[in-house]
């Protein structure tokens, strides 16, 4: 399994003791300690997602209650202590815990414990939505997967030009829609310029619902141009993505490496000893 960590190391790197030693097992990577922690941790998202998935099951909610709830405070308990593991070992943990996987870790362990702590809650929210919220579990996962932080690394890099084609796009939907509610009107199902927005969006996009059309050959002559324009609004944010992908990846070959004995990192991918300290590296 090839396990990554987090893109910005912005929370604070301890400079020594247990808290520094701590921080390269939960935060860093290229140990077999740190690869085991990940594995450990994937592996406990994926299943406590299908337990929430299995409660949300009538049949099964009824003949495994105990089972259900026995395995989601096991659940609960370890992510909570994973939770206080990481704003112990950085030097700013409020800064981790306004971080997106920060809120992300919160509302994953909230639940269980609102629903024991405040019994009255459910006048407020029903339980049982309450209970869902432990599915953005699985948000944690693409946090350590390799390919995930390239595409990310690719989205972030082009998201100025993404910005600027969505702002273009929004555009010609503002007007496709003003021209269709002068063509067709309210009599052909476009009775005002927001739904002629949303018939705009269905069209560009090729989903096509069907639920409003145009009738007349002039509202279907620009449907047909709206088609067309939809293929390039599908297509040309990848190609920006793609080249971005491409840069990313040559550059994930170049990736830190993490020394285990003194946790420097920037070594080479073909380098085998540490040019710190001199320790062997993980070729894995």
């Amino acid at each position: 399994m090839n396990l990554v960590r987090p893109l910005k190391r912005d929370f604070g790197r301890p400079d020594h003791g247990w808290r520094r030693r701590l921080y390269a097992i939960v935060f860093e990577a290229g140990t077999d300690a740190a690869r085991r922690f990940d594995a450990v941790l994937v592996s406990a998202i994926i299943a406590s997602v299908a337990v929430v998935m299995l409660d949300s099951v009538e049949a099964v909610r009824a003949r495994e209650l105990a089972v259900l709830n026995m395995l989601e405070w096991l659940f609960t308990l370890l992510f909570t202590a994973e939770y206080i593991v990481r704003l112990l070992c950085v030097e700013r943990p409020l800064r981790y815990a306004f971080s997106f996987f920060g809120v992300v870790d919160l509302v994953s362990i909230l639940p269980t414990f609102l629903a024991v702590l405040l019994p009255g809650f459910h006048v407020l929210v029903d339980v049982r939505l309450l209970r869902l919220l432990r599915i953005f579990r699985i948000l944690k996962l693409p946090l350590y997967f390799d390919e995930s932080q390239v595409l990310w690394r690719a989205l972030v890099r082009s998201r100025h030009r993404i910005m600027v084609f969505l702002g273009v796009v929004l555009i010609l939907i503002v007007v496709l829609g003003t021209v269709m509610y002068l063509v067709e009107g309210p009599s052909n199902g476009f009775t005002s310029i927001p739904i002629s927005m949303y018939w705009a969006v269905v069209t560009m996009t090729t989903t096509g619902y069907g639920d409003i059309h145009p009738k007349t050959p002039l509202g279907q002559f620009v449907t047909s141009l709206a088609i067309l324009l939809g293929y390039g609004v599908i297509a040309f944010p990848a190609g920006m993505v793609g080249v971005e992908l491409a840069t990313a990846k040559r550059e994930k070959q170049q990736r830190a490496r993490a020394c285990p004995r003194c946790h420097a990192e920037g070594h080479d991918d073909d380098a085998r000893y540490c040019k710190h300290c001199g320790e062997q590296l993980s070729t894995t």
